[in-house]
């Protein structure tokens, strides 16, 4: 699939099948708004009618010698119905699964919940065939790679890639408007492909450390359920227990040289990552990495973290250093006691993912998140948190499960909805008095406090109110601004913003931090308002549309959006809380969420998915 200003890049990689089977198609409107997604529908519907697979190639990659080859090897190995790439990028999640396949000696894996690598994709013929009417329906403007994992999503089709990458993305400037995510390659490229692509060994990772946008994360997949959760290294290492030794290591003198020339934030997330993957490697007692293939993953892990901030230029510099630092991380990473780990995390000892606070209301995304961070926050009060909703579904029940399970603090979260109709302005927690709101949603929102407030008088129980800004994050409202400006920025389409609106945003980290200020505390203040941060109308959408995608956006004549915002210091002055989160992060994680993780991943326990943990996970 090609524009015509690549023409030549086309027919070059069209020529290099011997057999001169691949066909060039091109984009029918080229002058028409940047996107693959035209193109892919020409692409996919020209199945030969005798064919058993289907491969599509895009216009910007280089090919290993025998790659035509390779393809049909691995068409013929692999099982009945799975969608194969040959490609993982190191700036994005399925790039560190390739890492870590490559570390565990796997010629393959399968790929996380994440946009399906499309640079070059087969599929088997039927399927490919199907493709078409499905993005028919569902496009909608959304990123090709996007659309094409929530089709295989729903056809339960599990995506295999290979390591190493048999293509590599070349360094062509993107036509669909992607330039500005940076400078975008394999995590591993060899420019010979391997003869035997028999389907071997393909693991599916219970967990698997990535850097990313300057970010040491991991992604940790519930052997029960099958999702996965997406955390900070560091959380994941403290529920290990390695969490000590990974700091002691940093610490010691022999990485100092490389601190100083990386400095401490990047030096700091290279070191998790690497000494991560080493905690992963050694619980699941693979053996010793060959060094040749080691060096040659991590020689891309910083340029696949730090790819939007940095040159092509500046990130090949820097890359040896933090190759060297990431194994030496590793190396300590695989003599840490990792004997405990079940499923990613210990089972007993160094934290628990299971918080002793009982956590109810909300949906079951975020009440699960927040019970989790509680938990990794170590907290062993008895008490009960409720997730209010405004309508007051769920009240009664969490009130009697409150009692049921013995709490002795209750505290229940709020929004700050129970402000509508304000005036402008900063307010503070009495601006909402005695007497209901005129506000329908605020008076919703009121009630429920007032309930809370009754019920805890009745049992003797000491009843606090958090009333909390709009979530953002993973499993954030759908009625909130970040969600539905996220919606049209990665379907394209324009926001209507309110120029003198303003927005305050909460990450779920900085809630449950909030709410461990509350516990630890005597129960002093009835209510207390909760954010993270406060921005204009046309600073949020910004920085929304730079974590998905760079959207135009109008002015609406009238008002849309609050024009007050509540004012924090109570919290700060009388328990010492303050937001720490970066909210850049969890704006970014909102938009990942969004995009690749909500619309549904494939039921991994299917007739036909792949078996689950496989060896190496």
């Amino acid at each position: 699939m090609a524009h015509p200003k690549r023409m030549e890049e086309a027919r070059r990689l069209a020529e290099a099948d011997p057999q001169g089977r691949i066909l060039v198609t091109t984009d029918p409107d080229p002058d028409g708004r940047p996107t693959a997604l035209r193109t892919a529908l020409v692409s996919w519907g020209c199945v030969a009618p005798d064919a058993t697979h289907h491969l599509v190639l895009q216009d910007d990659v280089v090919l290993a010698e025998g790659f035509y080859e390779h393809v049909e090897r691995a068409a013929a190995a692999a099982p009945a119905g799975e969608a194969i790439s040959f490609y993982g990028g190191w700036e994005a999640r399925n790039g560190a699964v390739a890492r870590l396949a490559a570390l565990t000696g796997a010629g393959w894996a399968y790929t996380l919940q994440e946009h399906v690598p499309c640079q070059a994709l087969l599929l088997p013929a039927e399927l490919a065939r199907e493709y078409g009417e499905f993005q028919e329906r569902h496009g909608g403007g959304w990123p090709y790679d996007v659309v094409v994992q929530r089709f295989l999503n729903e056809r339960g089709v599990p995506v295999r890639f290979c390591t190493p990458s048999t293509v590599q993305h070349d360094a062509l400037p993107s036509l669909a408007g992607n330039s500005y995510h940076g400078f975008r390659q394999a995590t591993w490229f060899e420019g010979t492909a391997p003869e035997d692509a028999g389907a071997g060994d393909c693991p599916r990772f219970a967990v698997v450390p990535f850097y990313q946008y300057g970010d040491a994360r991991c992604a940790v997949r519930d052997a029960d359920t099958g999702s996965w959760e997406y955390l900070e290294t560091e959380r994941w290492l403290r529920r290990t227990g390695t969490l000590d030794g990974c700091l002691a290591g940093y610490g010691a003198p022999g990485t100092g040289p490389a601190r100083q020339q990386l400095g401490e934030r990047v030096a700091r997330a290279v070191w998790l990552t690497g000494y991560a993957l080493g905690v992963v490697l050694a619980g699941a007692g693979a053996p010793e990495p060959d060094r040749r293939t080691a060096a040659a993953v991590m020689e891309t892990l910083g340029p696949g973290g730090l790819c939007e901030e940095h040159t092509a230029e500046e990130l090949l510099a820097m890359a040896p250093v933090i190759r060297d630092l990431a194994l030496a991380a590793m190396d300590e990473g695989r003599r840490a006691d990792a004997s405990g780990l079940a499923g990613g995390t210990r089972s007993a000892g160094g934290g628990s993912s299971v918080p002793s606070v009982l956590v109810t209301g909300g949906d079951g995304g975020f009440g699960r998140q927040l019970a989790g961070t509680l938990g990794d926050l170590g907290l062993r009060a008895r008490a009960a948190v409720h997730l209010g909703s405004g309508d007051g579904a769920g009240l009664a029940a969490a009130l009697d499960a409150a009692r049921t399970a013995g709490a002795e603090r209750f505290v229940y979260l709020g929004s700050a909805a129970v402000y509508r109709g304000s005036a402008p302005g900063e307010l503070a927690e009495e601006a909402v008095g005695p007497d209901a709101p005129q506000d329908d949603v605020a008076r919703g929102w009121w009630e429920e406090e007032r309930r809370c407030r009754e019920w805890g008088e009745t049992a003797g129980i000491p009843v606090q109110v958090l009333r909390i800004a709009d979530p953002v994050g993973p499993h954030a409202p759908a009625s909130t601004a970040c969600v539905r400006w996220v919606d049209l920025a990665w379907t394209r389409r324009p926001l209507l913003l309110d120029p003198q609106g303003v927005h305050q945003i909460l990450d779920h980290r900085d809630l449950a931090d909030a709410i461990r200020a509350v516990l630890a505390a005597p129960p002093a203040r009835p209510v207390l308002n909760v954010a993270s941060a406060r921005h204009g109308e046309v600073e949020l959408a910004g920085l929304l549309a730079d974590v998905s995608r760079r959207t135009p956006w109008e002015w609406s004549q009238v008002p849309l959006s609050p024009r007050w915002s509540m004012a924090t210091g109570l919290i700060e002055r009388e328990l010492g809380w303050r937001p720490t989160a970066p909210v850049m992060e969890a704006m970014r994680a909102l938009a990942q969420w969004y995009a690749c993780d909500i619309h549904g991943d494939y039921d991994e326990t299917a007739p036909g998915s792949p078996a689950a943990p496989a060896s190496g996970s």
